[in-house]
């Protein structure tokens, strides 16, 4: 079996388990003030760095707790990340991270469904702060600013609303990291947080593409991209090269193929973010040979990724009831991928509002 695949029977085991756990409240008290900070590190490059190093700036004595996704591996993208988590908590922990805890799977939600995992995620961190990049484009400040009133932003079609007084601050689209904002604030509303003057805008710095580096890594050109990223991420991408240990981009393609040619037309209906018309494409076009035959059967859906999301789903064929049962629950377990010392995690544990704590 190879290394994804063990990675995903495993991860599917915590999912269930997960699932089927239920939260603890903890009743501690304590005034240290933690930093919750989203973020893949896929990988970890100079603009998370920046990010980090601004934020604990303003807070020194504070705990910095990374929130790093998660469960099969599988980016907001769908598509595979280039480190499995542990590695990436690894990193985060040697550049200045006090905590690394586990984020909601990512690859097999929706949009919305995961940035309201993450925001649960916030909540049951107790978060005082949450630090955020943001890109400086026209109209930005204006939204960033009513976020930290406290005011419910929203994203729709083609323009940016302030849900609190029904005012449009914005027409057209968001760039990707400015629209996770935006979700994040619906989110947040969504559940009761208040998060006036919670939110930390930094300002991303220029010269660093994940995309960029994603792309030298495939192509082994990892001397191309050294200046985006700290030494320590360097050290540890060259580590995991020479070990073969690299998983991204890699699927477990007979597993989604199974599932393609195999499931029900009912069964693939009910998979989350499938309907019937997908579901009913696929059966029509089966049996596939090999993972781009099956691609040209996913009708295209509301993003560029819908195509690796399905792809994502297929390779860990999970119902969307199911997933609703897990978002509803989520977290019932925090699992800490790496930390700094005892001492910081001991004011973690008492800082935090859920005292089912796992180590990963």
């Amino acid at each position: 079996m190879s290394q994804v695949s063990n990675i995903l029977k495993r991860d599917m085991e915590l999912f269930l388990n997960d699932l089927h756990s239920d939260s603890k409240i903890s009743d501690t008290t304590s005034d240290a003030i933690l930093l919750a900070d989203f973020t893949e590190y896929n990988p970890l490059h100079n603009g998370h760095f920046h990010c980090m190093n601004a934020t604990k700036y303003m807070f020194p004595n504070s705990l910095f707790v990374a929130v790093v996704p998660g469960l099969f591996e599988r980016s907001g993208r769908g598509i595979p990340y280039i480190l499995p988590r542990e590695v990436r908590a690894e990193i985060a922990i040697s550049v200045g991270a006090d905590i690394v805890v586990e984020g909601p799977p990512m690859g097999i939600m929706g949009s919305g469904q995961y940035s309201l995992c993450l925001c649960k995620m916030f909540q049951a961190l107790n978060a005082d702060y949450i630090p955020r990049g943001y890109k400086p484009v026209e109209g930005m400040d204006k939204i960033l600013k009513r976020i930290n009133m406290g005011h419910r932003v929203v994203s729709k079609p083609y323009k940016i609303v302030d849900k609190t007084t029904n005012e449009i601050l914005l027409k057209g689209k968001l760039e990707e990291d400015n629209y996770v904002i935006t979700s994040f604030s619906n989110s947040l509303s969504k559940i009761g947080f208040d998060y006036t003057d919670k939110f930390i805008f930094v300002e991303r710095i220029n010269g660093v593409s994940g995309t960029l580096i994603r792309e030298s890594i495939l192509e082994d050109n990892l001397n191309d991209v050294v200046g985006m990223m700290p030494s320590k991420t360097i050290e540890v991408l060259k580590r995991e090269i020479d070990n073969d240990s690299i998983i991204y981009g890699i699927r477990d393609v007979e597993k989604i193929l199974d599932t393609a040619n195999n499931y029900s037309l009912d069964e693939l209906s009910s998979l989350n973010l499938f309907n019937d018309k997908l579901a009913k494409n696929i059966v029509d076009n089966r049996p596939f040979e090999d993972i781009d035959e099956l691609q040209n059967a996913i009708l295209q859906g509301f993003s560029s990724h819908f195509r690796q999301r399905v792809l994502s789903i297929l390779e860990n064929p999970i119902p969307k009831e199911v997933i609703s049962q897990y978002i509803d629950k989520y977290p019932t377990v925090i699992r800490i991928l790496g930390y700094k010392n005892e001492e910081c995690l001991e004011k973690f544990k008492k800082k935090i509002n859920n005292e089912n704590i796992s180590l990963f």
